[in-house]
């Protein structure tokens, strides 16, 4: 390896500074070892040959073996061309130049056999090959091993350096011979044979040079699963470290609390999902080890009331517990629906958000100290240094990807030990994705409404439908309901051609006049009580129309809303519109989403929309979503990592990612520090990986 280390990209031979720094400027590559992880993303296959008359049928880069039996120069308007016949037993097409007349009429000879091999151009029915590749057929035969050509990613940068594919493959070849000493396999004995993987050396001769389509395989399966073994190995260290390491608080009383909400005051049964998670947290919160746990569930799916059952465990062991929010409405929302539930069975529920007065701000501290206050509900504002617990044991994070990480942090110092960590997500996350990233945490899934909960029906229609639209929702106000309209932007931008809020609000006014109609609005650039008091207006029913941003998309619980419509419905993701379509669907009442668009629509905006029409599935349209933007734009750039993975998908590797976790965590769980002898080879490797900070951050 230390050889290795003072390679240079100067020993590939044929490569001058300007095409150094290009390499290292675009892909980070230094070295030959880094040049042979810049991977092929395509390969030219040249094993199969096709017959002129076939051409039709063919791929758009085609093989043929023929003779050049005429040749000819052709004027233009601009120049010459170079045009010549190639014939084979089943007919004849042409090959033509533009450049080089005279390097081409010297070079092919008549009446002679070669293998020609390039794009096929369709002029008046008849095939033409322009600028082919050629070779004698007698020397073709004798380069045949060489049939799968590797096809690297390019850039305009590479353009400009004179970096062509054929300038890569010849610098490849001469990395694997400078580079041989640095493949030294970073993966077990136990691993390779269990998992029948090449070796790493000859996995990148492979997937450079591959000799057969099922060598080119093999590669691929080797170099994809040690990239996610590695991502999962980080994650099982943590999550094994972490229960080895960092105590929590056992509750090990399931009492009166608990039980009197669950047989007395619950009036409707938990479905299946809601009891298996419930288990779930009750052994995590047994076993002496802080939890960690991520639990996900649609919309409606009553992760609310699991979050509750697990803080009246706390309670009855003792502890406080703390539900923190990402905004007042949503806290609000919260403290009204739980402080029912606790009030019946002496539970003491509290408030504390941005918005909350000096003196009982004063008085809420005391009591959190003095441990009258069994829950605490609130925003940003519960991390203060001047909010302490007399006794700190359960922490519910709603939302959590709206909280950084230090903010989350923060909640872990509220007591002597860790409270044990329960964050929520109404936003789908599909489950290949929370393997991936969520790795180190426990993830429990509600994956099914309760019982009587009807799926919203989703319409989309064109702007020129609107009036169509408009009846409709006076047809619904009628019969006792109220109606959500949403635009993308707040006032008008040059940007953008759609209909703006303001412009919105207007003509909605003018539709649905006063008296007979009252309108709120409410969009991010209110002040905060000017917002709460159009929200409290619309929960209260004294409007029936609530025109907003996507400051409603969490935090609004009005079962008497029937009806959503989402104007320019093109401009949202498949997430948004998810959560935005969730805030209808709470009542008895069958409730609708309309999506409004404009006639252009792009080929991802009409995906978009055709997803949401076709199902409620949050899970499903996560995995949509996911197909459509991929991993790394879906979890942003906090989650950046995703995007550098070189060779492996995880969404379509499911197989070897859910091979790989299996195998990292089996080597932590044997040995968690990575000290055996049979270990050294992936510990080595590891630490380099930890070094490069090449890995992404986590929720806790």
């Amino acid at each position: 390896m230390q050889e290795e280390k003072r390679a240079s990209l100067s020993d590939l031979g044929s490569i001058n500074s300007q095409q150094m720094q290009c390499l290292q400027k675009e892909f980070g590559i230094y070295q030959p070892i880094d040049l042979l992880h810049f991977f092929p993303y395509r390969y030219i296959d040249k094993t199969q040959f096709h017959k002129i008359k076939d051409l039709v049928n063919a791929p758009a880069d085609a093989q043929i073996k023929g003779k050049v039996t005429d040749m000819k120069l052709v004027d233009m308007k601009r120049g010459k061309r170079l045009v010549a016949k190639l014939t084979d037993e089943t007919g004849s097409m042409e090959l033509v130049w533009f450049k080089g007349h005279q390097y081409f009429q010297r070079s092919i000879a008549l009446n002679q056999q070669y293998v020609v091999f390039g794009r096929i151009n369709w002029y008046k029915g008849r095939p033409n090959m322009p600028h082919p590749e050629m070779k004698m057929a007698q020397n073709h035969e004798a380069h045949k091993k060489e049939s799968l050509e590797p096809v690297y990613s390019s850039t305009e940068s590479f353009k400009r350096h004179g970096i062509t594919n054929r300038k890569m493959i010849g610098w490849m070849k001469n990395a694997l011979k400078t580079s041989n000493s640095a493949f030294i396999e970073n993966l077990s004995n136990e691993i390779l044979h269990h998992y029948k993987l090449m070796g790493k050396k000859e996995a990148i001769h492979q997937i450079h040079f591959p000799r057969s389509l099922e060598k080119l395989r093999f590669a691929q399966q080797r170099l994809k699963f040690e990239e996610l073994f590695y991502m999962q190995l980080q994650f099982a260290h943590k999550h094994y470290s972490h229960k080895k390491r960092i105590k929590g608080y056992a509750f090990e009383e399931v009492g009166d609390h608990f039980h009197r909400f669950y047989q007395e005051v619950l009036a409707f049964d938990l479905t299946d999902a809601q009891k298996r998670v419930v288990r779930e947290i009750r052994k995590d919160v047994k076993s002496r080890t802080q939890m960690n746990r991520l639990l996900q569930g649609d919309v409606g799916s009553g992760k609310t009331i699991v979050a509750f059952l697990a803080m009246l465990l706390a309670r009855d062991n003792s502890f406080q517990s703390c539900l923190m929010a990402p905004t007042e409405i949503l806290a609000q929302q919260h403290f009204a629906t739980l402080k029912e539930l606790a009030e019946k069975i002496k539970v003491n529920v509290q408030l504390l958000t941005g918005s909350t007065s000096k003196k009982a701000r004063k008085s809420l501290h005391q009591e959190l100290l003095s441990g009258e206050v069994d829950i605490l509900i609130g925003t940003h504002a519960v991390l203060e240094d001047i909010v302490q617990f007399r006794n700190l044991g359960f922490v519910v994070i709603d939302e959590q990807h709206r909280f950084g990480v230090a903010q989350r942090a923060k909640l872990w110092k509220k007591n002597k030990l860790p409270p044990h960590i329960l964050v929520m997500t109404a936003t789908p996350i599909p489950r290949t994705l929370a393997m991936s990233v969520y790795g180190d945490l426990s993830v429990s899934v509600i994956d099914e409404l309760p019982p009587g909960r009807k799926p919203v029906n989703t319409i989309h229609r064109y702007d020129a439908s609107r009036l169509q639209v408009f009846n409709f929702l006076k047809q619904q106000i009628a019969e006792g309901r109220q109606v959500y309209i949403v635009y993308p932007l707040i006032e008008e931008s040059d940007n953008f051609d759609y209909k703006d809020l303001m412009d919105g609000y207007e003509s909605i006014e003018r539709e649905f006049p006063k008296p007979d109609y009252q309108i709120a609005i409410v969009h991010g650039k209110m002040k905060p009580d000017d917002k709460a008091y159009e929200m409290q207006r619309f929960v209260e029913g004294k409007t029936q129309i609530m025109v907003a941003t996507t400051v409603i998309e969490v935090g609004v619980n009005v079962p008497n809303a029937s009806v959503m419509v989402i104007e320019s419905s093109e401009r949202f993701g498949l997430a948004q519109l998810h959560q935005l379509r969730g805030r209808v669907g709470r009542g008895a009442a069958k409730s609708y989403c309309i999506l409004m668009s404009s006639l252009k629509l792009s080929k991802e905006a009409k995906e978009r929309i055709k997803t949401m029409t076709e199902t409620n599935d949050g899970f499903k349209i996560a995995e949509k979503d996911m197909e459509l933007r991929g991993p790394g734009d879906m979890m942003g750039t906090q989650q950046s990592g995703l995007v550098n993975l070189k060779i492996a998908d995880i969404q379509a590797d499911q197989g070897i990612l859910k091979h790989a976790k299996n195998a990292a965590f089996w080597v932590i769980q044997q040995d968690i520090d990575l000290q055996e002898a049979k270990h050294q080879m992936i510990r080595k490797a590891f630490d380099q990986l930890m070094k490069k900070q090449y890995f992404w951050n986590y929720i806790s």
